[in-house]
């Protein structure tokens, strides 16, 4: 018994910062945010983009690809942003009332940016214990640059954050594209060193000038990179190679490797590691960071560049703010039975 994609959806806003518009926001100079920063333009929401917007957008694209009716769906699983169109609502839900998913429940669910692995991993541990979820929807919308002020030097890290969805349709034993282990790591030391400070319980109710302090910010920046530094970069490669090892692979043998975006160094830093070229990814330049759903983007940048094949083994990889790191590998094209 299995689990496999038989559907996935992306979708963008037309709306774009560009690296020579962000130069202008924070005074860096544009090459350095094009090379280093490696952002040269980025999809931003416009009014009425909602989250769940997004999120549902993508959903559809996803169901039509896979040619599967939302009446189908037994399941939606919202793996999107908590920043949604309202506080304590399940976008979830809504996604599978615009889709016509009558018989499905819904729950939302987060892990920042590695949410996406992780809706994939409880997805399917979901549906190989219950005979009755045949076909679940992963569906997810992203718009966390609402919370980034370029104004703020310490979250400029930040600065390619954008917005977009992106929506996966999974059928038991679908006969290909089989979704195999995953991985995780956590580290909660992190958890309040970039954070919004207003608007939550912490601080409630809202005082005046609560809403100009509705971004990220980094109280201890020093203490922040320092910790980073410490823990990002073996993070990725631990749950990467363990996610592989689970699966029954090395970790030479990764096919493609669909990762967040982030600066270009680290990008490079990942493919040196793990002895991977070019070819084996996709740089996310054109896109920025749009959260839990750079993953999917990544594998059908993939595919339609000839670098996703039949055969292909394939491993999703992103982290999540607090920290959190995800990795899930995927075997591309016919399962072998």
């Amino acid at each position: 018994m299995h689990v496999g994609i038989i559907g996935h959806g992306t979708w963008l806003p037309e709306g774009k910062l560009t690296a020579a518009d962000l130069a202008a926001a924070t005074g860096i100079p544009e090459s350095v945010i094009a090379l280093k920063f490696g952002v040269k333009e980025k999809p931003v929401a416009g009014q009425g983009e909602t989250t769940a917007f997004m999120g549902l957008a993508a959903a559809r694209k996803a169901l039509d690809q896979a040619g599967v009716a939302g009446g189908e769906v037994d399941l939606v699983i919202w793996c999107g942003a908590q920043h949604k169109d309202y506080p304590c609502w399940l976008a979830g839900l809504y996604v599978a009332d615009r889709i016509g998913a009558k018989k499905a429940w819904s729950f939302d669910m987060e892990a920042m940016c590695g949410s996406m692995m992780a809706a994939l991993d409880v997805a399917k541990a979901l549906m190989l214990s219950h005979p009755e979820l045949q076909t679940v929807l992963l569906a997810s919308g992203y718009r966390n640059n609402d919370l980034i002020d370029l104004d703020v030097p310490a979250t400029r890290f930040m600065l390619d954050i954008g917005s977009g969805g992106s929506a996966l349709v999974l059928r038991k034993n679908a006969g290909r594209n089989a979704v195999l282990a995953s991985a995780f790591r956590g580290d909660g030391s992190l958890s309040e060193m970039c954070v919004v400070p207003a608007l939550g319980s912490r601080e409630w109710p809202p005082a005046a000038g609560d809403l100009e302090r509705a971004h990220f910010v980094v109280p201890d920046e020093e203490a922040f990179k320092a910790k980073l530094g410490e823990v990002t970069m073996p993070n990725f490669y631990a749950v990467i190679r363990e996610s592989m090892r689970l699966s029954g692979f090395g970790e030479d043998a990764i096919d493609y490797l669909a990762i967040l975006h982030f600066k270009r160094s680290a990008h490079d830093a990942v493919l040196a590691e793990l002895g991977l070229g070019e070819d084996q990814t996709t740089y996310l330049d054109g896109y920025g960071h749009i959260g839990q759903n750079d993953q999917v983007l990544s594998l059908e940048l993939g595919l339609k560049a000839g670098k996703v094949r039949d055969g292909s083994k394939v491993v999703f990889v992103g982290a999540g703010l607090g920290f959190v790191w995800a990795s899930t590998v995927i075997q591309w094209g016919p399962y072998p039975e």
